[in-house]
């Protein structure tokens, strides 16, 4: 069994689409929309991410998250560089149940974990 889609509701679609695409190579399926996109990860994974409306703010539980695996512990370093040098206020790395990992809050308003 293959996980196919994976539904995430953002504050911001294209903030969120142009984010997941420049840091972690998803790509786009066709031109999205202000409220709705769909992109793909290398193994064909479907992330769709859908606008909250106008009047409310994306409120998911404390421990909801998104994660991205990497190769290497240098990998997990080099996203981190990467995205402290655009501008992100992200932790540092550290040694987390048995991985080298990091969150942070990505734009659209969901969390994001990097691990190896």
């Amino acid at each position: 069994m293959k996980l196919n889609h994976v539904n995430l509701t953002v504050d911001d679609v294209p903030a969120a689409r142009q984010f997941l695409e420049r840091h972690f190579g998803l790509r786009p399926y066709g031109e999205g929309h202000k409220n709705f996109d769909v992109l793909f990860d290398d193994d064909d994974l479907v992330l769709t991410l859908i606008g909250v409306g106008r009047s409310q703010t994306v409120s998911y539980p404390k421990t909801f998250h998104i994660g991205f695996m990497q190769a290497t512990e240098e990998d997990v370093d080099e996203v981190n560089r990467r995205l402290r040098e655009d501008g992100f206020d992200v932790d540092a790395p550290s040694r987390q149940h048995g991985a080298w990992t990091f969150y942070f809050l990505a734009p659209g308003g969901f969390t994001i974990e990097v691990l190896c």
